[in-house]
């Protein structure tokens, strides 16, 4: 995968992708970083990238040409259209399933703005998707597309060390991930389940499925409304609602 960025701002992006999994993905070929500072397509001497909005109104709003120029530019070595991502916290709300569409790609392009917002047309005619962290702003898109970069790419071939680990997140399977434990058995008095030291796979399996369940019923009700459920999960959750109501 080949990953651009579109920023007035390259040098945030240094330590996010030359370290940890970005860094072994690179290492690996598993993807291509490069982050241009669009100043360099503003087309003027002043490097001006922004003007007042028409029709008045507080703040600058990003011009079309530079990233205009900028992304075709990006696009010229490349046989495919690249997906083009504005970073806006009008767009839409960014998960997992969105990231694991976006792995799927060749080149991706992120526009990282700043100042009141964009030239509309940018928005119309440039961009193929914008995306959202949540329903709060940030100062610029350079922090959100590093969320969603790194959440793109750990998911490409030969970029985690175990291939089981990305399939078995949060959010992948539809629910949130099953607690974890690791040595010593016993900390303090506090001891890991007898499930997970018994050896009985198919039982380690149940309890993962069971408490997996559990804990997006507790945390997040909501994500059970579209969540495909074996039989076995459909059992425990009638339970697990049943609890609920004796509780009351």
């Amino acid at each position: 995968m080949k990953i651009d960025v579109l920023s007035l701002f390259p040098e945030m992006f240094e330590g996010v992708l030359h370290s940890s999994i970005m860094k072994k993905a690179q290492e690996n070929n598993a993807v291509s970083f490069k982050v241009t500072d669009f100043r360099d397509f503003s087309g003027n001497k002043h490097h001006k990238v922004d003007d007042y909005p028409y029709g008045g109104g507080a703040g600058m709003v990003l011009k079309p040409e530079p990233l205009f120029a900028a992304v075709e530019s990006l696009a010229l070595d490349t046989s495919k259209k690249p997906r083009v991502i504005l970073m806006c916290p009008q767009g839409a709300r960014f998960d997992q399933r969105k990231a694991e569409e976006l792995s799927k790609e060749e080149h991706l392009v992120f526009l990282c703005g700043h100042y009141e917002g964009y030239d509309e047309r940018i928005r119309e005619h440039l961009v193929t998707d914008e995306i959202s962290l949540g329903d709060f702003v940030l100062t610029g898109g350079e922090i959100a597309s590093m969320a969603i970069i790194d959440s793109v790419v750990r998911l490409l071939p030969n970029v985690l060390g175990n291939t089981d680990s990305p399939v078995h997140d949060s959010f992948s399977t539809g629910l949130l991930e099953h607690p974890q434990y690791t040595r010593p058995a016993d900390f303090n008095g506090m001891k890991v389940p007898d499930v997970l030291l018994s050896g009985n796979h198919g039982e380690i399996e149940k309890w993962r499925q069971e408490q997996s369940l559990r804990r997006t019923f507790e945390r997040r009700r909501d994500l059970l409304e579209n969540a495909p459920l074996t039989e076995h999960q459909q059992k425990y959750l009638k339970r697990l609602y049943e609890e609920e109501l004796d509780s009351r």
